[in-house]
């Protein structure tokens, strides 16, 4: 299981940066999703810190930002292909 996709948009991000914007992104996602106010999740980024607002209607887009996370930092591996049977 790698760690690190070199064609994903978080290429080139340290991984304390990458474990800090999850974080974020997933407290954001559960005060959403739970009916809180707060809307919004940031991250430092090597030029700069960034924030993103999102509403209840984009949930499953914060959903995909956490999942693009997670498979940058190895938590979730990607899909295997199906088993099937080999007959000799």
């Amino acid at each position: 299981m790698s760690r690190y996709d070199p064609s994903s948009l978080l290429a080139g991000m340290p991984v304390e940066q990458l474990r800090t914007a999850l974080k974020n992104a997933q407290q954001a996602y559960l005060e959403l999703s739970s009916g809180n106010k707060v809307e919004s999740a940031s991250y430092t980024q090597g030029d700069g810190t960034r924030s993103v607002t999102y509403t209840r209607a984009e949930l499953p887009q914060l959903a995909n930002v956490i999942q693009q996370l997670q498979r940058q930092l190895g938590i979730v591996p990607r899909a295997r292909r199906p088993i099937r049977p080999w007959y000799q």
